[in-house]
């Protein structure tokens, strides 16, 4: 075992930080594909050779044909022009692309740095799961393509949910391994900060992943009122469980829904307060407390988003801009719960910790 340089920490931690900001534009390219209704617009998986577009007029007509045979073009764009279905083919294009360009920005350097025997074997097996969860996601983003080719006009919602929240997951991933790469330790911090940072993140994710239900459901075109849904701050018992079985509400039902993700932000903000107020009464680390602020300011700027794209019956603009808010929520709280789940720090030592690599 032998520390690698200085310099060499700073490329790893600048590599994933390119690697975490291109899965951030893939979310929100993707966004833009399904507020526009873009997704569909090309209907084969071709990881390899689908990089190319239509090169020629022939080549269009072909790529156009292959929609007009499924049932979104003849239910709901039947008429749509050449150019009108180049608009939407070029969203999805994008979208697979920047994906593709994200999957060798990873990979390149990966092989690279393990060729110089620059990672340890812990950061090894947890950059290969990354890479393992990001070829994974590229499988589903086509299995849920694929659900909105035969019976359906729009993709399943679950599988749209399934989708970004992994993507999310892979962009958290990326954000804490960044951060602990090379990391100092804190000084100790009461248990119930950690329990409390970790909290944040993991409802980060559940709130992203009930706003994709409300995406997918299209739930935000209905009930466009605030505080009140439905005229009443709680809607009534009838109207939220009707369906049969029970549980199935909350993955059906575009009032349950919408009420569910309300529910959780509010909660989310509710544990952010009190976990600032903890962080800013318990200890004096400056890091902690700055990451608490930032979180529980972010957190509050994204429910005002959230109010106004509901409000506005989700405009793109507002709309993409709430889904990139969600993914600056979930970097800010990644990081404050890696920084919280440091081992407590020894003496501060003459030179940053390194990471340790393997001959």
């Amino acid at each position: 075992m032998r520390p690698v340089s200085y310099s060499t920490v700073r490329l790893l931690r600048l590599w994933l930080v390119v690697v975490a900001g291109l899965v951030f534009l893939t979310v929100v390219v993707g966004g833009a594909t399904r507020l526009t209704e873009s997704g569909l617009s090309i209907v084969e998986w071709r990881p390899l050779t689908g990089t190319l577009p239509p090169l020629t007029e022939a080549g269009w007509l072909a790529e156009f044909d292959k929609y007009k045979a499924i049932p979104q073009y003849q239910l709901v764009n039947r008429g749509m022009t050449l150019g009108d279905f180049k608009t939407i083919y070029w969203w999805e294009w994008g979208h697979r692309n920047v994906a593709r360009l994200t999957g060798l920005v990873f990979l390149l350097p990966f092989l690279w740095f393990l060729w110089r025997g620059a990672l340890g074997r812990g950061l090894v097996v947890g950059l290969s799961a990354i890479f393992a969860l990001g070829a994974v996601q590229a499988g589903v983003g086509w299995w849920m393509v694929s659900s909105g080719l035969a019976d359906r006009i729009y993709v399943s919602h679950y599988r749209l949910a399934f989708h970004l929240t992994l993507a999310c997951l892979v962009f958290a991933a990326l954000v804490w391994t960044a951060a602990r790469v090379g990391a100092r330790g804190i000084v100790a911090v009461p248990a119930r900060l950690r329990v409390g940072a970790v909290a944040l993140a993991g409802l980060t994710l559940v709130q992203i992943y009930f706003g994709a239900l409300v995406a997918g459901l299209r739930a935000g075109l209905v009930h466009n009122t605030w505080p009140l849904i439905d005229d009443r701050l709680i809607p009534r018992a009838a109207d939220l469980f009707f369906a049969d079985p029970l549980w199935m509400n909350f993955f059906e039902n575009a009032l349950t829904i919408q009420f569910t993700h309300r529910m959780v932000g509010y909660t989310l903000a509710l544990v952010a307060l009190a976990h600032l107020v903890d962080a800013l009464a318990s200890t004096r680390e400056r890091g902690v407390r700055r990451g608490a602020l930032a979180v529980t300011a972010a957190v509050a700027v994204q429910i005002a988003i959230g109010v106004m794209t509901l409000l506005a019956r989700v405009p793109i603009d507002l709309a993409l801009l709430h889904q990139a808010t969600a993914l600056v929520v979930l970097m800010l709280a990644m990081l404050h719960a890696e920084r919280l789940t440091r081992p407590a720090a020894a003496p501060a030592p003459a030179a940053p910790d390194l990471v340790l690599a393997a001959r």
